[in-house]
């Protein structure tokens, strides 16, 4: 599935920016099967050991980070937890991203990111629709864009886990004046979550995927 969104955003008053930053996002297709998944997260995610094509900047990109509270997705069921309520689990493994511009030229910034996700004991399907935000912030400010991207997930028969990536093709960051550089500015990144699985994620809890699968079939072979 190929998709291209857009959203402009009008900008508070400040000095370092334009006034506007649009973001535009296209995700990646489903693979027909396991091996067909790993082959193509492989081929794209090569991007570890070699980095997204750059070229001679005016200046640093914009720091690009995952935010802690928003970094995993932790969906019980009736929001009991426990390994036996898992539904669904998902969680941003790693970020890489690159950036253009030159003299008064806004900022482009092209950025991929892989998501590991997860099947368990309570999930009622194998297809699941994740949704993730990317946001543009002055550095230690305000934000100045968000915008909230749908990345649909099948997981292989037989298997509770699988993984993608999903790539953010253009964000665009308009500048005031050949000063302003990428230093200026972050961009964030972070699954749409409640207020109870951020604060899940900010208290370091952790389950295993398949540890209430588990647990039922060794109960099971027990009786």
């Amino acid at each position: 599935m190929r998709r291209t969104l857009v959203l402009l955003f009008a900008l508070l008053v400040a000095w370092t920016v334009a006034p506007v930053a649009a973001v535009h996002a296209q995700a990646g297709g489903d693979a027909d099967d396991a091996a067909a998944k790993k082959k193509q997260r492989d081929a794209e995610w090569n991007l570890r050991q070699a980095p997204l094509p750059g070229v001679r900047n005016a200046g640093p990109c914009p720091f690009v980070k995952v935010l802690y509270d928003a970094a995993r997705y932790m969906e019980f069921k009736d929001n009991k937890e426990s390994s036996a309520a898992v539904r669904y689990t998902g969680e941003i493994e790693d970020v890489s991203s690159t950036c253009e511009y030159r003299g008064t030229d806004p900022i482009k910034v092209k950025m991929v990111a892989l998501f590991s996700f997860g099947r368990g004991p309570q999930a009622d399907s194998t297809h699941k629709t994740y949704r993730y935000w990317v946001a543009v912030t002055q550095r230690n400010r305000q934000v100045i864009a968000k915008d909230y991207f749908d990345l649909p997930v099948s997981f292989p028969a037989g298997q509770d886990r699988t993984s993608k990536t999903d790539t953010v093709r253009e964000i665009v960051i308009p500048r005031a004046a050949s000063t302003v550089s990428g230093e200026n500015f972050e961009i964030l990144l972070g699954f749409d979550v409640t207020p109870e699985m951020a604060d899940f994620n900010r208290q370091g809890k952790r389950f295993r995927v398949n540890a209430g699968a588990a647990a039922e079939a060794a109960s099971s072979d027990g009786k």
